[in-house]
């Protein structure tokens, strides 16, 4: 079973899908901007990643700076809150498997969990 939190307007994000279902996977899929996952469920994903909220969150676009989310003292907790709030600032697309979680980006990074 896998999950990709996908956003079908972004080519990386549709890279990676295909990518799965090419590696005869078909996984669930969850449009983030419409179904955000939960805190806690983006908190795991997050770390399960490797990652920090920081390093998940999208840059570009105005509205992480807009947010005052580029000041170096911004904590875990306000980036989560804001990309509660915001979706549009978890950067995508982020794939969980049976063998991990990775934000795939480049999407090469999908093969680190795949098989």
């Amino acid at each position: 079973m896998a999950t990709i939190y996908h956003n079908p307007a972004c080519s990386t994000s549709r890279k990676v899908l295909a990518a799965l279902r090419e590696a005869g996977v078909e996984p669930k899929v969850v449009e983030y901007l419409k179904t955000p996952p939960d805190r806690k469920t983006l908190a795991d994903l997050i770390t399960r990643a490797g990652l920090t909220p920081r390093t998940a969150m999208r840059t570009k676009g105005a509205l992480w700076q807009e947010l005052g989310l580029d000041r170096p003292g911004t904590t875990d907790d306000a980036i989560l809150d804001a990309m509660q709030a915001h979706p549009v600032l978890i950067e995508r697309p982020i794939v969980a498997t049976a063998k991990g979680v990775r934000l795939c980006r480049p999407p090469e990074k999908l093969a680190e969990i795949l098989g």
